[in-house]
């Protein structure tokens, strides 16, 4: 299926939509933990920690978390699940980078690992991870269905997957004050934090355009997971999505 947010690019020119975001990724590498933090007035945190604790009854033990970045979901997972390792996927070194200083830090360095990788031509073998984890990323995809194929196919079979994305509130005040805040607030914060001012543009207009609630659910279906659900958090901020091959 043809999504909207795939054909929004970082800074709309030439070029394939994954080339321009890896490009600002690791534009933004070195403020990105800052600005994250910042934009979402620290909610970010406890929508992690909500996203992890939906596979701590299933006790993964390889873990995949794809669009990794700076490495927060991933040390945190690491942390709260225990699992015997966790790789982390990006097509950004810059942001890795960041990620291996900051795991090497928090002393994860035996447990974590990070490898550079395209979403939708996976290195891994079938069936390798009892969980792919996604937070954050999914709508800088630039092939949606293809990259959910891949996160099914290297899943073990009754694996979980867990996605974490920022959504539009379809409710009175919080629609109208998010459209205010992501139009204003968010492109301001990120042009004097990052110094680019793309980045922050694109940003509101790839969650916008993004398939949000039950369009979402049903990609995830036709991707070959069962048991799709999702949860609204923060008035319909963020969204988690959950799901088993």
């Amino acid at each position: 299926m043809d999504y909207p947010q795939e054909h929004i690019k970082p800074y709309g020119e030439e070029g394939t939509k994954a080339v321009q975001v890896e490009r600002m990724f690791n534009h933004i590498a070195p403020t990105y933990d800052q600005l994250n933090h910042t934009l979402s007035m620290g909610i970010d945190r406890s929508w992690r920690r909500k996203a992890i604790h939906t596979l701590r009854p299933y006790h993964p033990q390889q873990i995949l978390d794809i669009a990794t970045g700076t490495g927060d979901f991933a040390i945190l997972a690491c942390r709260e699940l225990q699992p015997q390792s966790l790789i982390g996927a990006d097509i950004s070194e810059g942001m890795m980078e960041v990620g291996r200083e900051k795991v090497q830090q928090a002393g994860l360095a035996d447990k974590v690992s990070f490898a550079r990788e395209d979403c939708t031509a996976l290195s891994f073998a079938d069936a390798t991870f009892d969980a792919v984890t996604v937070a954050f990323g999914v709508r800088n995809f630039e092939h949606l269905d293809i990259a959910l194929g891949e996160m099914c196919r290297v899943l073990r079979p009754n694996g979980h997957l867990v996605i974490l994305e920022l959504s539009t509130p379809d409710r009175f005040p919080m629609k109208q004050l998010f459209t205010l805040y992501s139009k204003v607030v968010m492109p301001l914060i990120g042009k004097l934090i990052s110094k680019d001012n793309s980045a922050y543009t694109y940003l509101p207009e790839s969650i916008r355009a993004f398939p949000q609630g039950e369009v979402m659910q049903q990609a995830i279906r036709n991707a070959g997971f069962s048991q799709v659900r999702f949860r609204r958090l923060t008035f319909g901020i963020c969204t988690l999505y959950v799901a088993t091959k």
